[in-house]
């Protein structure tokens, strides 16, 4: 029987040319480490569909699907075989605010040139690539 390979959305905010990034906690998976809002896909769901519902449940953001942009793409070994899409955010509503506090226990905004240390490692590199589009293969 052949699995699917888990897929995840990662949405990047940025305004004043800071990136909004979230300190994972109490999941199991990365926590004490920032990274970018999002999620993994549920069946059924477009990734567009997938980041605006992320988004409003992380952060309570408001995004179009249309207001959303490929940047690109991590496909990456870790526990598994995954496939991050990272895409950004033209616009929104609404101002960010941590509504999972049983998954993430700050957010902030951050230059892209100083992240924090305690950054999750495919997602440091995924903003280092630059605006995109880029595909990035990791961990092989």
């Amino acid at each position: 029987m052949h699995q699917g390979v888990p897929v995840g959305v990662h949405v990047l905010v940025e305004r004043d040319g800071r990136i909004l990034l979230m300190r994972r906690a109490g999941t199991g998976f990365f926590d004490g480490l920032y990274s970018l809002p999002g999620g993994h896909v549920e069946p059924g769901e477009s990734l567009r569909q997938t980041a605006v519902r992320e988004m409003l449940e992380e952060t309570g953001l408001r995004i179009d699907p249309q207001a959303l942009a490929n940047v690109g793409v991590v496909h990456r070994l870790s526990d598994t075989n995954r496939i991050d899409f990272f895409l950004r955010a033209t616009a929104w509503s609404g101002d960010p605010e941590v509504c999972e506090p049983d998954k993430c226990d700050a957010l902030g905004w951050f230059d892209r040139a100083s992240l924090p240390a305690e950054t999750v490692a495919y997602v440091r590199e995924a903003l280092r690539a630059g605006p995109g589009p880029w595909m990035l293969e990791l961990g092989w």
